[in-house]
């Protein structure tokens, strides 16, 4: 779909007169094949489709739609019976759907909508052409009979000449560079990486908020992986909103919401089933299209992404915690009680305790009491280290002292 999109738009920078489509398809997605036609009838020049070998299924609707179709010896055009991932056939509404389909496009081109039906829907019989049971499927020399081919040809050279093109300029379109690197991060295995980068650096931010370089990196991983599959037409709108709807979700529940409940639960289960649906050719949770391997790898890859971030956390998040690189940007060193600091969640009045001047107390200090170190402060006196001192107050953060007379 993407690629006819992009190959039709480089037809009209180039000012091309005229577009051939060298076709040779079993089938896909009927979605993207009537897209393809809708392209095709809204284009301004003449398109002509050369059948090189097979135009099934989705590819007999492009051809059909074309102005002109040309096949080599030996093609085929037909049998547009939609199918369903396993082979069966689909539900009767897409029957339907694709026999309108048919029709209609075949009446625009001026060819017979019968036996355009007739080429999805087994049960239609016409006289000399097919008996009830078999859907049609023309050869080159019946395509041309029945007024569904416009000649046998073996080349697009040929094709100009019958139309009689001379002096031309014959551009054949490619993907650019950007395509090509967009169609490597459609791969499971890419995918899976990318997924593992996303999960990874959002839990490891919300972990450890401020650090900054894991949420820039999973915010990259998020645009490479939905950006592809968003231009080729399988992320759809509603499954990139599931997924920051899960994300939110599982902020809720570890800045918001005690414990770990339905939140987080379910922030978990759409996340990663958005992430899923992207990969799928899924009509809003409709599957029929989507094979069982195409299901299990996209689960695969999506398990594979999230269980490699833990691994990645668990692991590597302990070896990044001792990096020079990562005591750069994050704040690694501590104030132990062992090295005198401590921080007084006071319990219970410390007022008369006694205890020793744990270095000068010029008004302020540390003080040992009963093992423990306090900050302190007198009320204007000097007291040396290790003199013996008493307890005034314990309002506030630091203990306020004074020498102990009964020394």
């Amino acid at each position: 779909n993407r690629y006819v999109d992009l190959a039709l738009k480089h037809a009209e920078d180039n000012k091309a007169d005229y577009v051939v489509i060298e076709m040779d398809t079993y089938g896909g997605a009927v979605t993207d094949a009537k897209d393809i036609v809708e392209r095709i009838l809204d284009f301004e020049k003449p398109i002509w489709v050369f059948i090189n070998k097979d135009a099934a299924s989705a590819g007999a609707l492009i051809s059909i739609a074309c102005d002109s179709i040309y096949m080599a010896p030996g093609a085929n055009i037909g049998a547009a019976t939609v199918v369903t991932a396993d082979g069966g056939a689909a539900p009767d509404k897409y029957q339907s759907y694709m026999r309108s389909t048919m029709r209609s496009i075949a009446e625009e081109s001026g060819r017979d909508p019968k036996i355009a039906e007739a080429m999805v829907d087994q049960s239609i019989e016409i006289d000399s052409v097919t008996q009830a049971g078999q859907v049609i499927t023309f050869s080159t020399s019946e395509a041309i009979k029945y007024g569904f081919c416009e000649g046998k040809v073996t080349s697009i050279e040929e094709i100009l000449e019958k139309n009689g093109v001379e002096d031309y300029e014959l551009v054949e379109y490619e993907l650019s560079g950007t395509e090509k690197i967009i169609s490597i991060f459609l791969n499971p295995f890419v995918s899976g990486i990318l997924i593992l980068v996303i999960i990874g650096g959002i839990w490891f931010e919300l972990q450890t908020p401020g650090v900054g370089f894991p949420i820039a990196a999973a915010g990259i991983a998020l645009i490479l992986y939905f950006v592809p599959y968003y231009l080729t037409g399988l992320a759809e709108n509603w499954e990139i909103i599931a997924f920051f709807v899960g994300i939110v979700l599982i902020a809720l529940e570890i800045f918001v919401i005690p414990g770990f409940g339905i939140a987080g639960i379910s922030g978990i289960v759409i996340t990663i089933g958005s992430l899923v649906l992207v990969m799928l050719n899924n009509d809003a949770f409709d599957f029929s299209f989507v094979g069982f391997n195409e299901l299990l790898i996209a689960v695969a890859a999506a398990l594979a992404g999230m269980l490699g971030s833990m691994v990645l956390l668990f692991i590597g998040g302990v070896r990044l915690t001792n990096t020079k690189v990562f005591s750069r940007v994050a704040l690694m060193d501590t104030m132990g009680r062992d090295q005198g600091y401590t921080s007084n969640f006071k319990t219970e009045s410390m007022v008369g305790m006694t205890g020793t001047a744990y270095t000068v107390l010029r008004p302020s200090g540390k003080v040992m009491i009963g093992g423990e170190i306090y900050d302190a402060y007198t009320r204007g006196d000097y007291i040396e280290r290790d003199a013996k001192i008493v307890v005034l107050s314990d309002e506030g953060t630091s203990l306020k002292v004074k020498l102990d007379n009964q020394e």
